[in-house]
């Protein structure tokens, strides 16, 4: 339940000696009106310097810069990792909370089967994982570390040089809502499922985005800290913003072309 807090300019103003009381026990602001309006207007006049003004009391709004309103450091609606990029905070990357978006890897699966993460985000309290399990393509979106929901390709992946990924068409609706996610490899449709709700705001403080392991605590409960990185090559992974529906191949020189032209 959210509580709805005052406009500012009817909030009530407090006054407090710290040289007598440092706890801040004692309300003086009744007691000497007078130095109470004399900080007020050094307030506003340092305010107005610093820019402070206008002044945002919101919370949740100000963490996601979609609703808060601000510049963000990756811009468009594309964003192509490569093998080795890890730990990179969400700041740093497309974000893809709210919205339809797709996650497309290339990768080769060797002769032994497929097995490990191909690309993942967050932690075990939030996030997603696109990575093989028994030779099988598979996601799993971790909800705040409370549900897991799963979707699985159908058959395995056969080994050598394949494109695989992710469609998450988001509902709406509003923040944190579900969505359907469809799983492709070579442009093939392998399976597909409901993601019941997500997280609208953050993942993870500190546990960042990783391309070919989970190098954090793990998103998804098929693996564990430890030796979860792919067991063949990712060559690299495409992030992707509402794409719209069309071709699920992607052409990877294109994708190379197009996020180049954005930097």
């Amino acid at each position: 339940m959210s509580v709805k807090v005052p406009p500012f300019d009817d909030d009530v103003w407090e006054l407090y000696d710290t040289n007598v009381d440092w706890s801040q026990a004692k309300n003086l602001a009744q007691e000497n009106p007078g130095k109470l309006h004399e900080l007020q207007r050094l307030w506003i006049i340092e305010a107005t310097r610093y820019k402070v003004l206008p002044l945002d009391d919101r919370m949740t709004e100000k963490m996601n810069p979609d609703t808060a309103g601000r510049p963000a450091l990756i811009k468009g609606n594309t964003q192509l990792l490569f093998s080795g990029m890890g730990r990179l905070l969400e700041n740093c990357v497309l974000n893809l909370k709210n919205k339809s978006h797709s996650v497309t890897a290339e990768i080769v699966v060797p002769e032994k089967g497929a097995e490990g993460v191909i690309i993942c985000q967050g932690a075990n309290i939030g996030g997603w994982s696109l990575y093989a399990k028994g030779g099988k393509l598979k996601y799993c979106y971790n909800w705040g570390g409370f549900k897991h929901f799963f979707v699985e390709a159908t058959g395995k992946l056969p080994a050598g040089e394949h494109q695989v990924r992710m469609e998450f068409a988001y509902a709406g609706g509003g923040l944190g809502k579900g969505g359907k996610v469809t799983l492709y490899t070579d442009g093939k449709k392998v399976g597909e499922g409901d993601i019941p709700a997500t997280l609208a705001i953050v993942f993870s403080a500190d546990d960042g985005l990783d391309v070919g392991e989970d190098s954090g605590a793990p998103v998804s409960p098929d693996y564990g800290s430890r030796d979860n990185g792919f067991n063949g090559t990712v060559k690299g992974a495409l992030l992707s913003i509402a794409e719209g529906e069309g071709e699920h191949l992607v052409d990877p020189a294109q994708a190379i072309r197009v996020a180049l032209a954005r930097q």
